[in-house]
């Protein structure tokens, strides 16, 4: 037995010991090992069964084939992704699960992982790269909690979220879904979400969290997406298991297992790391939920896939297909069947799936409470609930230079010039994972402020403020306010081997910098940006990552309302040679860097 895990054993020895004799798992055990011991085969494959909201062929598919579990993946929304229409949506579902002959309700499952943020008018809070600045697990927690109260209040009951991911490379387009370059970073933050997702709710409801992806997603060669991350196993032990740690002894109720492969490996078929490690070692008392489709990667048909993806320890398939398409959730109940019929997968080891899936409905009292709250649902997109993404913005932003006393702005006098179409674009500032799998520009959500509109609500009348996006009229500005950013985009898309400053937007600080006025430059991105020359044009440069909604927290800063506090959740490289590099030698800024006021 390695260091790592004799500690992890002594860590997580209390945990176990606690969750045996919890009042919780007193009360729950003899519950589910009777509802158990009633189901028929056909009953417990369904439980392990996840389709998505667009393949069903009919609601009714819920009750016919016993289904535990809808999701909506992204951009698989209600017809019109009103709040009402949601919470219509997903009682509906839930009904037709109460109609089974033991009525198991049915866990309904949204990439919540910055807000409730498929649904319009819900609070979008910056992605994870700009909460990992904040350092603030409290305030994680906070956002975390506020989440589960905007999607509780639309009748789901399950949040893929927090992803715990250590992204060791910035070319890896999901590096904004992590907190950071450091395992301990990731972990400490991904428990505070963990507690947050999980915390009681008015009226009794619950939430259940879902740490992600297990493992190795962040550490890929080159960041490809999906790829294939190489190293011993001490190393992603210490790297990236680490983060899952304080994840599970915060109780998280389910993990997501990762696309990527270790060391050749796809981690969907790992019953090493899947069973030996994760359920037996580190003593996971909730399920495995694969991502989406993903066990249709590993090698073989569809039926060898299933089988050995189940064996290595899945406990529930996430299913987009509908019956018109190969591989869906009919056939994976069909396949299910003959393989326990066949002996290929054993009645316990479906047993053990069930009892886990079972134990996470009880953990969020959804046999108590299946359907919407009506009691929270006046608070979504609250000002409440905005007021808390607004601080989680003020304390992300993190301020890399300021010279000739550029920032903070003056509220009363002097005349500002804005420009960078990015200032007045609500997309750009959520980035991907908003309303759309894709994210998209413009006013995608209603509520919300852009940093132009902040600006414009926070500066006395007395100040000459312009807006100008391609910096064509700079109107003799004593400060330009230049904003740039990445456009939106999440997984797959994301990924890039360039992460130089895009030419149009380096061309604005070139513009602005020609005027003479002061130049402070804002980067909207999820991750850290070659700056090149952009650096020495700009006297003052603010990272205010992916913020959200809230842009008046961006606002905040610039004018001094808020004296910055963030720090670089992982270096900044200072070209594209260094990229892919964790231990710079001679970076843009180091990890851990930020000014303040």
């Amino acid at each position: 037995m390695n260091s790592f895990t004799a500690r992890s054993l002594a860590c997580l020895s209390g945990f176990c010991l606690l969750s045996s004799v919890s009042s919780f798992a007193a009360q729950t055990s003899a519950q589910i090992e009777a509802l158990l011991s009633r189901m028929t085969l056909d009953e417990k494959i369904g439980q392990m069964t996840q389709a998505d909201l667009l393949a069903l062929k009919s609601k009714s598919d819920v009750q016919k084939y016993f289904l535990g579990s809808v999701l909506s993946g992204g951009g698989s929304d209600p017809a019109d992704n009103s709040a009402a229409t949601w919470r219509k949506t997903c009682d509906e579902l839930q009904s037709w699960a109460l109609k089974t002959r033991l009525q198991i309700p049915l866990l309904y499952g949204v990439d919540a992982v910055h807000g409730h943020n498929n649904i319009e008018g819900a609070v979008v809070f910056p992605h994870n790269v700009g909460l990992g600045a904040t350092r603030n697990p409290k305030l994680i927690q906070k956002a975390a909690e506020i989440t589960a109260r905007e999607i509780a209040a639309t009748g789901i009951h399950w949040a893929f979220a927090p992803c715990v991911a250590v992204s060791r490379d910035i070319r890896w387009g999901r590096s904004y879904e992590s907190f950071g370059q450091c395992p301990e970073l990731a972990g400490e933050l991904g428990a505070a979400a963990v507690k947050g997702f999980q915390s009681r709710l008015p009226g009794g409801f619950h939430v259940l969290a879902c740490a992600k992806h297990f493992a190795g997603d962040g550490g890929t060669e080159n960041g490809v997406d999906q790829g294939n991350t190489v190293c011993d196993e001490a190393t992603l032990r210490k790297i990236h298991l680490a983060p899952y740690l304080p994840a599970i002894r915060e109780g998280s109720g389910s993990i997501m297992v990762s696309y990527n492969s270790w060391n050749g490996q796809k981690m969907h078929a790992n019953r090493h790391l899947l069973t030996e490690v994760l359920k037996q070692e580190f003593c996971f008392q909730g399920f495995l939920i694969s991502d989406w489709a993903a066990i249709d990667q590993l090698p073989g048909d569809y039926k060898s896939q299933i089988e050995a993806s189940i064996n290595a320890g899945l406990d529930m398939v996430m299913i987009p297909n509908g019956p018109d398409k190969p591989n869906n959730y009919v056939e994976f109940i069909t396949f299910m069947k003959q393989l326990v019929a066949e002996g290929k997968i054993p009645q316990a080891r479906v047993d053990d799936a069930v009892r886990r899936i079972l134990r996470a409905k009880f953990q969020t009292r959804l046999f108590e409470h299946p359907y919407a709250s009506p009691k929270l649902m006046a608070d979504l997109g609250s000002p409440a609930h905005r007021k808390v993404a607004r601080e989680c913005v003020r304390q992300s932003a993190v301020l890399l230079k300021n010279e000739r006393f550029a920032l903070p702005l003056s509220t009363r006098t002097g005349t500002v010039t804005v420009v960078g179409k990015s200032a007045d674009d609500l997309g750009v500032q959520c980035g991907g994972w908003t309303i759309d799998w894709q994210g998209k520009t413009g006013r995608v959500t209603p509520g919300g402020t852009t940093i132009w509109e902040g600006l414009k609500r926070t500066l006395a009348p007395s100040v000459n403020l312009t807006y100008s996006p391609d910096a064509s009229s700079l109107n003799g500005a004593g400060t330009v306010v230049v904003v740039i950013g990445e456009q939106p985009y999440a997984e797959m898309k994301g990924d890039r081997k360039d992460l130089s400053v895009a030419a149009e937007d380096a061309a604005l600080v070139a513009k602005a910098k020609a005027s003479g006025a002061k130049v402070v430059t804002i980067v909207l991105s999820g991750r850290p940006l070659i700056l090149g020359s952009m650096l020495d044009q700009s006297d003052a440069l603010l990272a205010a990552w992916l913020p959200g909604t809230e842009g008046q927290g961006v606002v905040d800063v610039l004018t001094g309302a808020y004296k910055p506090t963030g720090k670089l959740p992982r270096v900044w490289p200072r070209s594209n040679a260094q990229l892919g590099q964790v231990d710079v030698s001679d970076p843009q800024f180091p990890c851990c860097f930020g000014l303040t006021y």
